[in-house]
């Protein structure tokens, strides 16, 4: 992108006069980091207002499912294998962290092809792979269980916490509990599920969507859309990244989800349990189901005093209103995810805002 170009756009947004008060959301946890990271929030007009939704797969993730993990690798001596993102996450009474500081055998690896490639190099040794996420990682892991069911390497599995997006923006929207004028969605994500599956934005909700990429030209177009569809009250979900994503996304990648996983409730950090919204594995391949696998009774769920995640998972505050948010919650001292992750917004802002 020309670099002359891109001023031109953000002078064209800087300028941009609004008479009432608007309010759009962004469900990507890479938009909430690179809205920071390029600079382009700082050039908001007057009255435009950036509100973060559930788009971080890590901050969505209930303290439960770290607390099984680490349930299963206790009583089954398994060694537990992890994007690096979870191990400084909390759980209810520990984090992986410090279960690795003392003794855990936990791993972090780049992809679970990696975690496969452990379970090859150690046949007496139970590999389990944390798998969160949403349906941008989800066909990788079909392929690594569809190839150890090739190979037959019966000492890997899965610890499945994935989710789809649409059902918790569908929820956002049921709740009504904050006012949304518009979205900007995720680019990520409809590359593998497209436009279509938005469209329940417009016709059910009357508001419009901007599909955007994560540069800073393709931020700033998506908000001009997204403007100037609200200001007509031109209620349509528009594709902006049209390089990477199509109508009906991509059938591959679908169909390959679907082979291996199957719909599920879930629980959303912040949205509580919300129907058809996670992936399950399927009972086809349950030997390559942790949670099958290794059966364990989990302590009482704990959440940590104080911690407002899941307020700003919906959109009713934005990080620095937390209390905690610079003073007792920090990056080396996180009290809930939404500070740990790297797609967290109070990473984001912590990094970013602040200075």
């Amino acid at each position: 992108m020309n670099r002359e170009l891109v001023k031109k756009l953000a002078n064209t947004l800087r300028e941009r006069k609004l008479h009432d008060e608007i309010r759009i959301m962004e469900v990507c946890g890479t938009h909430t980091a690179e809205f920071f990271k390029t600079g382009v929030k700082d050039i908001f007009p007057d009255k435009l207002i950036l509100i973060d939704g559930p788009g971080c797969p890590v901050c969505v993730t209930q303290n439960s499912y770290l607390d099984r993990a680490i349930e299963i690798a206790k009583q089954y001596n398994v060694i537990l294998t992890t994007f690096g993102d979870m191990i400084k996450v909390p759980s209810s009474y520990s984090s992986l962290a410090k279960e690795r500081a003392e003794g855990m055998d936990i791993r972090i690896v780049y992809s679970p092809l990696d975690a496969l490639q452990i379970a090859e190099e150690n046949p007496m040794k139970e590999i389990v792979f944390l798998s969160v996420g949403f349906e941008t990682t989800v066909p990788s892991e079909a392929i690594v269980i569809l190839e150890a069911e090739k190979k037959g390497i019966s000492n890997f599995s899965i610890l499945s916490c994935n989710k789809l997006t649409p059902p918790a923006v569908e929820a956002l929207l049921n709740a009504d509990e904050v006012k949304i004028d518009g979205f900007i969605l995720p680019g990520h994500v409809s590359t593998v599920i497209g436009r279509e599956p938005w469209n329940f934005i417009s016709k059910n909700f009357n508001k419009p969507g901007v599909i955007a990429g994560f540069e800073a030209h393709d931020l700033i177009t998506g908000v001009l859309s997204l403007l100037d569809l609200i200001e007509k009250k031109d209620a349509r979900i528009v594709n902006n990244y049209t390089i990477a994503v199509k109508e009906n996304g991509n059938p591959n990648a679908v169909k390959l989800i679907d082979s291996v996983f199957e719909r599920c409730s879930e629980v959303w950090r912040g949205l509580g349990e919300l129907p058809e919204s996670g992936l399950e594995i399927k009972d086809e391949f349950g030997v390559f189901d942790a949670a099958k696998k290794f059966p364990v009774v989990l302590p009482p769920v704990k959440e940590h005093k104080g911690c407002r995640c899941g307020d700003l998972l919906r959109g009713l505050i934005i990080p620095p209103e937390c209390p905690m948010f610079d003073k007792v919650c920090s990056p080396e001292n996180a009290i809930g995810p939404c500070m740990v992750s790297s797609e967290g917004p109070c990473s984001a802002y912590y990094k970013y805002w602040r200075k």
